[in-house]
């Protein structure tokens, strides 16, 4: 495909000093003829590149147009490609690979070997083990009313299950704690509102166009209103719940208590969410304390055997 083989050629101009013609026509398996033609199209379309005549002749891009290669250094770059990588994985975008490749060609030979290793130090992949059900569409969705400034209209179910419809005009999009937002204007809330995709269905973008304006950061850090509500309750555990438990506790948390138990003090918000977060550990967990939370995990579960000694077909 010739616009393939005009970005290869760049980027073959913008590594090295200067490039014969019969070098890049063995290169690319095409005529002399169809790389000066090649040539022109690349000058038309604004990047300087110039012939040399003679021995040692050849093309070159004009040394004023390229980027000193120094200009970075090798962490900086190395932070370019590794974020870069990561939002391909997620993405999927011939974009960004393409960016990778062009990002590349500013490493200077002599640290090309350093970057390389560094960059295998490191892996950032933020797709899920298991792909979740039409993510991958409803970033591209998102990604594309965004950039073309269209309204989106969508059901969506909120953490109470229950559902709306809503028209909004989206501004960004957010990866927190491994969940993707959509943040936009809502239209039914007359204010700027987070909206997780997992919870949106019939999603669609609409022919309406809205002026992009400048919008409010979404609130992203409840760190301080969560521990305003948190207690410590105390929970004897299996060692084999250990490391989920490091995710809310540090290692000081935890007392052994036996061979295969820990005592540990787990920070606690008295809601439907973390009862059920405690519920999900089963028999691997016990609430010692505080008496009223004991008790209230005691009713839910006897509600849930309530539910289930109830016969089929009630």
């Amino acid at each position: 495909m010739k616009i393939d083989r005009l970005m290869s050629i760049i980027m073959v101009l913008l590594q090295k000093e200067r490039v014969g013609a019969k070098e890049l026509a063995e290169q690319f398996e095409v005529s002399l003829r169809t790389i000066y033609r090649d040539i022109d199209a690349i000058n038309l379309a604004g990047i300087p590149v110039y012939s040399v005549s003679g021995v040692g002749g050849g093309f070159e891009i004009l040394k004023q147009y390229k980027i000193d290669k120094n200009v970075f250094s090798t962490t900086e770059l190395t932070t370019i490609l590794m974020g870069l990588s990561s939002l391909s994985n997620m993405f999927g975008n011939q974009a960004f690979t393409s960016t990778s490749a062009k990002v590349q060609t500013l490493i200077p030979t002599e640290k090309a070997q350093e970057i390389e290793l560094r960059l295998n130090q490191i892996t950032i992949d933020l797709s899920p083990w298991i792909a979740k059900r039409n993510l991958h569409s409803h970033l591209a969705v998102v990604k594309t009313a965004i950039q073309k400034s269209q309204r989106l209209s969508f059901t969506y179910s909120d953490s109470h299950g229950r559902t709306s419809q809503r028209i909004i005009e989206p501004t960004q999009l957010v990866l927190k704690d491994r969940h993707w937002y959509c943040q936009g204007y809502c239209l039914k809330r007359k204010d700027y509102r987070l909206f997780r995709l997992s919870r949106i269905r019939h999603f669609h973008i609409l022919k309406e166009h809205f002026l992009p304006k400048d919008f409010p950061q979404p609130e992203l850090d409840f760190t301080l209103g969560v521990k305003k509500r948190q207690i410590l309750i105390q929970l004897r555990i299996h060692h084999s719940l250990k490391d989920q438990l490091l995710d809310y506790c540090d290692q000081e948390d935890f007392q052994s208590d036996g061979e295969k138990h820990d005592l540990v003090n787990f920070p606690f918000v008295e809601n439907d969410y973390h009862y059920n977060q405690l519920l999900s550990f089963g028999t691997q967990c016990e609430c010692l304390g505080p008496s009223h939370v004991r008790m209230e995990i005691k009713r839910r579960i006897e509600a849930l055997s309530t539910m289930y000694r109830q016969e089929m077909g009630r």
